[in-house]
């Protein structure tokens, strides 16, 4: 009979207790850690542009604020379930303690379809969801930003709603906002730049030479785009690159700018310019130094990892590799740079964005980027140290590192009452 598919929330929960055990922590901290501290459920009534009120469910997770106030994405997505949530609101916790950013993990979501929705009716919903949270959001309580389907003008939407709320304009309420009302430079591409600076790291670390190294980008989006356009001013040659439809390969190069450009254009990377199509299996299983999944979830599993050829997976997605998946690739000598390591730029910027509005100032997108590039090299030398001391995967590495730290601040803080 063959297994039951774990969901998310039970996944985070065994990557929890076999951080906890390589740690050897305290059961009772452990026990506390596997629950979030809050769950809020909501019943959204919003008037839809036909004139009928439709109910949609909505809910704001909050795992643990013991370094600094909640933060986590928001998702509209039409299979966003409490248990999906749970669990991205603790692996929230887990990156900003890898980082060393001042946040706990929390995660929202509303079941919704928005390819089906106005902008009208998207706008209602989140100033109605919003307006429902109200009290459980807040500058120094739980910062939101934007994740799958959301964007910057939702982000906008809900600092306004919260504003009108407060009586006076809250830019610090939300990050990853426009930039002409208080987001940061440099956000948008802060994810993909430093899935770029890791996979430098890792790089330097085997001692193989960036000038000429090989790179696939498996999920041609912002994450991608930005990662793929960072690695090639580091001196990679990007040689394949593919989304929802297919994917791209000339091992001569590819000009990952133009690539964008033609994406934009015609809605995908196929039919680019002097290119061969090719599938997304053959994408990740083809011969390269770097391979960039940054698409979905459970792309690299133990039917396609003995056939991965890459020397270094750098995740710009968030579970791109599964646990069976990682043993294999380890044992093969396949360098993983886990996705709670290699995608926290996102949030990083985000931390010097909420700074910025907490003391009314703008920083150029240099000063943005050099304090990203300080942040991810001193997270990526810290778990490589742990890698190394105690001989296990870098991704249990980066858990024993977020872990331990929150773990530290729980026990230095103690139970109330």
């Amino acid at each position: 009979m063959a297994e039951r598919r774990l969901n998310p929330f039970e996944i985070a929960v065994r990557q929890l207790e076999i951080a906890g055990e390589k740690l050897k922590l305290d059961p009772n901290i452990l026990n506390v850690l596997k629950h979030p501290r809050r769950v809020i459920t909501v019943s959204i009534p919003v008037k839809m542009d036909d004139g009928n009120v439709k109910v949609f469910t909505g809910y704001r997770v909050q795992h643990f604020r013991g370094r600094g106030p909640y933060k986590g994405g928001i998702r509209y997505h039409p299979s966003v379930d409490l248990d999906e949530v749970k669990a991205l609101a603790m692996w929230m916790t887990w990156k900003c303690a890898v980082v060393g950013i001042p946040f706990g993990g929390a995660k929202g979501g509303v079941m919704c379809n928005p390819k089906e929705m106005s902008k009208g009716e998207l706008e209602r919903m989140t100033r109605r969801y919003t307006a429902m949270l109200a009290d459980d959001i807040g500058p120094y309580k739980d910062v939101p930003a934007p994740d799958v389907y959301t964007d910057a003008q939702t982000m906008a939407w809900i600092m306004d709603t919260y504003s009108q709320f407060k009586g006076y304009l809250v830019p610090e309420v939300v990050t990853g906002k426009p930039v002409n009302v208080g987001g940061s430079e440099g956000r948008a591409e802060a994810t993909g730049r430093g899935v770029a600076i890791c996979a430098r790291e890792a790089a330097k670390s085997l001692g193989i030479s960036l000038n000429g190294a090989t790179v696939g980008v498996q999920g041609y989006g912002n994450v991608g785009v930005s990662a793929a356009k960072a690695l090639h001013q580091m001196g990679c040659k990007l040689i394949a690159a593919s989304d929802s439809r297919g994917g791209v390969y000339d091992l001569k190069g590819i000009d990952p700018i133009a690539l964008a450009k033609h994406k934009e254009k015609t809605g995908t990377v196929l039919g680019f310019e002097n290119s061969e199509q090719i599938t997304n299996e053959e994408l990740l299983e083809m011969e390269c130094d770097i391979l960039v999944p940054a698409a979905l979830e459970n792309v690299i599993t133990k039917e396609n990892a003995s056939r991965i050829k890459a020397r270094i997976v750098c995740e710009g997605a968030n579970g791109p590799t599964t646990p069976e998946a990682d043993e294999i690739l380890h044992e093969r000598g396949v360098f993983v740079v886990p996705d709670i390591l290699a995608n926290a730029g996102g949030v990083t910027v985000s931390y010097f964005e909420w700074t910025q509005n907490l003391r009314r100032e703008y920083w150029s997108e240099e000063e943005v980027n050099r304090k990203l590039e300080e942040k991810m090299v001193k997270a990526f030398g810290e778990v490589l140290e742990i890698y190394k001391k105690h001989n296990v995967h870098m991704r249990t590495a980066a858990y024993m590192l977020g872990v331990g730290r929150v773990a530290e601040a729980f026990k230095t803080l103690g139970l109330f009452p």
